[in-house]
């Protein structure tokens, strides 16, 4: 019926034409007094004529209507299956979509390569900052002073949005290494405890890291960046508080008893670059952490959510049961 109707409007005029054509024979004959036996058959062959004419060309408008519908989600490679114009409208057209295909594929062409030079330069980028980082940070572990502790502190957050750094344009540029194996996942959780342990101390936030014989299918190493975000968020929301890393069942919880989020918040906070009201309060807020551990947690097959209350703290539940994983 779709394309009945699409038929029917994009003929409309000429076949109001043909029935008007159609009544005006009839109405000559009848004028001059024939019989209306001779008018009715006149008539009638007119009418079988456009009949056929119009159900011939209702079938070839219908295939062609079926065939370009075919052709839907081809978009890069529809121009060489185009069906051969019919007319200069349709020739007009066809010439329209040539000149519109190789606009955008010099668009797609230069944004690819642009692209490509952004993400080459920010990872050459990241790279060379960490000798400098590492440079300070041999230079301060020789100062023992308050000071020298704060700005120990600072560029250990330094070289933490430098490793983000890293790990967007990898999974923006689709070469992330995964070695997918079975872990332990309490070696995990200890080594993120343990790189994130001077925010700890002087966040004045104590961890309660309850053991674990869990051993799950994942990659180690992404799978610590995601823990080591959501170590980062409870320390940075819960000062002075407390947070709490454990398991159940398959799911991993990390608890703080900070500040929380507002429930109108709370459904966008793993959306890329949102803050939230939090991060009104918390200049330094990118709202680039939770998005990544999203991706990341979907790319390994595993799921995080979370659960807030304001005023009594966060609960990040990240899900690691991948039953249908290949273990190496």
């Amino acid at each position: 019926m779709r394309i009945i109707g699409g038929y029917i409007k994009e003929r409309i005029w000429f076949l109001i034409l043909a029935a008007v054509c159609v009544g005006m024979f009839a109405s000559v004959l009848f004028l001059y007094n024939l019989p209306v036996e001779a008018a009715g058959y006149g008539g009638l062959l007119c009418a079988i004529a456009l009949l056929l004419s119009t159900g011939a060309d209702f079938y070839v408008y219908r295939r062609k209507i079926l065939y370009l519908e075919s052709l839907q989600g081809q978009a890069a490679l529809l121009l060489d299956k185009l069906p051969e114009p019919r007319g200069p409208k349709e020739e007009a057209y066809h010439a329209l979509l040539l000149e519109l295909d190789q606009d955008r594929r010099a668009a797609v062409s230069h944004s690819d390569a642009w692209q490509r030079e952004t993400v080459d330069y920010y990872t050459m980028w990241a790279h060379q900052i960490k000798t400098p980082i590492s440079a300070m940070r041999l230079i301060l572990q020789e100062d023992a002073s308050e000071r020298g502790r704060e700005l120990e502190a600072e560029l250990f957050r330094v070289e933490r949005y430098v490793e983000l750094v890293l790990s967007y344009l990898r999974l923006g540029g689709g070469n992330t290494d995964y070695l997918i194996r079975e872990y332990p996942l309490e070696n995990i959780l200890r080594q993120a405890a343990r790189k994130y342990a001077p925010l700890f101390i002087r966040g004045k936030v104590s961890l309660d890291l309850q053991p674990t014989s869990l051993r799950v299918l994942t990659d180690e190493k992404w799978l610590q960046l995601v823990v080591e975000q959501t170590l980062s968020n409870a320390v940075k929301y819960a000062p002075g508080g407390r947070v709490t890393v454990r398991t159940e069942g398959w799911n991993l919880l990390i608890e703080d008893n900070g500040v929380g989020i507002a429930p109108e918040d709370l459904p966008r906070i793993f959306d890329r670059g949102f803050t939230g009201c939090n991060g009104r309060i918390d200049k330094r807020a990118t709202g680039i952490g939770l998005y990544l551990c999203r991706q990341i947690c979907r790319r390994l097959g595993h799921t995080v959510n979370a659960a807030s209350e304001p005023g009594r703290g966060t609960v990040i539940t990240i899900g690691l049961a991948r039953p249908y994983l290949e273990v190496e």
